[in-house]
């Protein structure tokens, strides 16, 4: 019945004509990491967040109520709903060729740009169907539409013939889309049941109007086989089950739901749920038209300034003084928050959309926000005063380690300042300040002549530091690399790991751009992930980007990161007079100040990349750096052997 009402209304604005396209689809299959991040597990992965997404713009556009996501055991995934279904009629700017064939072949091509068809989206950049389309070997697509069910196939992006009409459809609508992932681009990698229930979970939590139905075919003996999701609590729900068994200091979350459009009278809307306990570490989860966003952005900046503001304000009614010392990392130490957001024609950072950079957005969420926290406040004096009580109580720990840190920095620097050994910065303060993990001392003279003294210190490497993996846990006591980091950190290893000791806001390993600082740069990033893990966690550790050449061009000069740049460079031109000069730096220590600076130094034009730890699934990393770090040859050698073909170009 449901699908019959739904079956009357919402086609007069979704047709062929709302299908816009903007580029071709070759460059998907010869660069895939563009477009998903990569060809491992994870960017499998998000090929199923793709065409979820696509379903679930249709259910938040009010015009499907049902998605259903079932794994085959063939290692195949069909996502169908029962929405508009995908238009099929031939499309005004390519009458050869249905809008669905356009959709599915055709860079961004889609009915998300204009915003006639979509308030909000999560598929903005009109690349997800495609991108899928060209990475699997074999694609089907079954659309119900006028009650009539059309279909067509494709095979690594190349329709295998026309839409066609394969039968009547009376009772049913929507789009269904089956994929099976291409071997010659994943490999080995197959879809985990347990990743994707999870993820058919939390969109059926981020829009509670939503019933999504799982079904696995593949048993991994812990996922089950079949389950139906709907979760009319929303956020709230996904709270209380991420928090279950801890205690918090409110009985009940502040959590709350504000449409922009009734409040600013703008499309979209906002979803948050938050409490503090002191059971465990805070975590913040945002999400922006359904879409993970891990990175924060401005959403996640909006919810916290709202927060803070509150907070404060509260403190001063009830004349505590100290709130006013409370900051956005007190908020966060024992806060645990999830945040959802819907808006129009976002702009992310990166294809993967890890990031919101939509300015509005955090007016809006602020201003939507931080009424309903006063006033949840105000209603719950007993919770209210328990959290502020708690955030002050933090905010003075923080103040009281930032002064004893500030001592330590000052006794710690005279012992290490030895030769070759850290140079240290001149800021007491932690806020701010980098450390760089160079190699050797020619590369250390380098940038010590082109770091800013006030907050850049630097620690030179003599060697290889020790794989941790591979050695008894009694040589780490007793090599010199690890102790010099360790004792320049601040910080102990392993179980006594300390993240307020961390005298550095910014750890930057910063090797030759060859493949000797590839394998020093592997060996510091295990020795942190087995030793110093929350420093990742909380994002203080990053890779400096440093470039293989410097290009000039009578007085124009500029610098590639690698081959592809330096080819794209000498294409376009510099634009200066006369020809392009080339030249290729064979390591840091070649480098003069100037070019160290501007390119791997400078916050202002330099390149950072922040080492990040895949939350969705944990272990999965471990697994890895065990493989590939670990005591056992035969498991380098068979990762190697199964990867090895997917190699492009070797710098040796």
């Amino acid at each position: 019945m449901a699908d019959d009402l739904l079956s009357q209304q919402g086609h007069g604005d979704y047709d062929a004509s709302s299908i816009e396209v903007l580029e071709g689809l070759e460059p998907v299959r010869k660069r895939p990491g563009m477009y998903i991040g990569g060809t491992d597990e994870r960017a499998l992965h998000h090929m199923a967040a793709e065409v979820l997404d696509n379903a679930m713009d249709e259910a938040v556009a009010g015009h499907a109520s049902r998605i259903e996501m079932e794994l085959h055991a063939d290692g195949a995934l069909t996502i169908r709903d029962n929405g508009r279904g995908i238009p099929v009629d031939p499309h005004p700017k390519f009458p050869e060729k249905s809008a669905l064939e356009v959709i599915l072949c055709t860079l961004h091509a889609g009915g998300k740009f204009s915003g006639k068809a979509y308030q909000t989206s999560g598929g903005l950049h009109g690349v997800g169907a495609s991108v899928v389309n060209a990475l699997s070997d074999t694609m089907t697509v079954q659309v119900a539409r006028n009650k009539v069910l059309h279909e067509q196939r494709f095979a690594r992006g190349k329709p295998q013939g026309p839409v066609e009409e394969v039968g009547a459809a009376p009772n049913r609508r929507g789009t269904t889309v089956t994929f099976h992932p291409d071997a010659e681009i994943f490999g080995a990698a197959r879809f985990k049941p347990a990743r994707l229930f999870a993820l058919a979970r939390s969109k059926a939590y981020l829009f509670s109007g939503v019933e999504i139905r799982w079904k696995s075919n593949v048993d991994d003996g812990e996922t089950p086989a079949e389950a139906t999701f709907r979760f009319p609590g929303g956020l709230a729900d996904y709270l209380a089950e991420r928090l279950e068994g801890a205690t918090t200091y409110s009985e009940r979350p502040f959590a709350g739901k504000v449409d922009f459009e009734e409040r600013f009278g703008r499309p979209g809307k906002v979803e948050w749920a938050i409490n503090w306990t002191p059971a465990r570490d805070g975590f913040v989860q945002s999400y922006c038209n359904t879409v993970p966003t891990p990175e924060g952005g401005t959403h996640e900046q909006g919810f916290w300034a709202a927060i803070l503001k509150g907070i404060r304000a509260y403190g001063e009614l009830a004349n505590n003084k100290k709130a006013a010392q409370i900051t956005r990392e007190d908020l966060m130490g024992g806060g645990c928050a999830l945040v959802s957001c819907f808006i129009r024609e976002p702009e992310f950072v990166g294809q993967t959309k890890d990031r919101l950079a939509t300015a509005e957005a955090a007016k809006l969420v602020e201003g939507a926000v931080r009424d309903h926290f006063d006033n949840w406040l105000a209603a719950d004096p007993k919770s209210a005063g328990a959290i502020l009580d708690f955030l002050v109580l933090r905010a003075e720990e923080r103040q009281r380690r930032k002064q004893e840190k500030e001592t330590a920095r000052k006794s710690a620097t005279r012992k290490l300042r030895l030769p070759g050994k850290l140079v240290d910065c001149t800021a007491n303060a932690r806020e701010g300040t980098e450390l760089f993990i160079v190699e050797g001392d020619s590369a250390g003279g380098s940038a010590k002549a082109a770091r800013e003294r006030r907050t850049q210190a630097l620690l030179p490497l003599r060697g290889k530091i020790l794989n941790v993996l591979g050695a008894a846990s009694s040589k780490l006591g007793q090599n010199a690399e690890i102790n010099d980091l360790s004792q320049a950190l601040g910080v102990g290893l392993g179980t006594k790991f300390r993240l307020d000791d961390l005298r550095y806001e910014k750890v930057i390993i910063m090797t030759d751009a060859d493949v000797d600082g590839a394998h020093i740069a592997s060996l510091l990033m295990t020795f942190f992930f087995s030793q110093m893990r929350p420093l990742i966690d909380h994002g203080h550790l990053y890779l400096a980007c440093p470039p293989l050449y410097r290009l000039t061009q009578g007085a124009k000069r500029v610098y590639a990161l690698d081959d592809a740049e330096r080819e794209a460079w000498m294409q376009t031109g510099l634009g200066g007079k006369g020809r392009i000069e080339v030249s290729r730096f064979k390591g840091l220590g070649e480098m003069d100040a100037k070019d160290l600076k501007e390119t791997t130094m400078d916050p202002a034009s330099r390149r950072l990349i922040r080492v990040t730890i895949d939350d969705d699934e944990p272990g999965e990393t471990g697994d890895l750096v065990e493989r590939l770090m670990g005591k056992k040859p035969e498991l380098r050698f068979q990762y190697i052997s199964e990867n090895a073909r997917f190699v492009e170009e070797l710098d040796v």
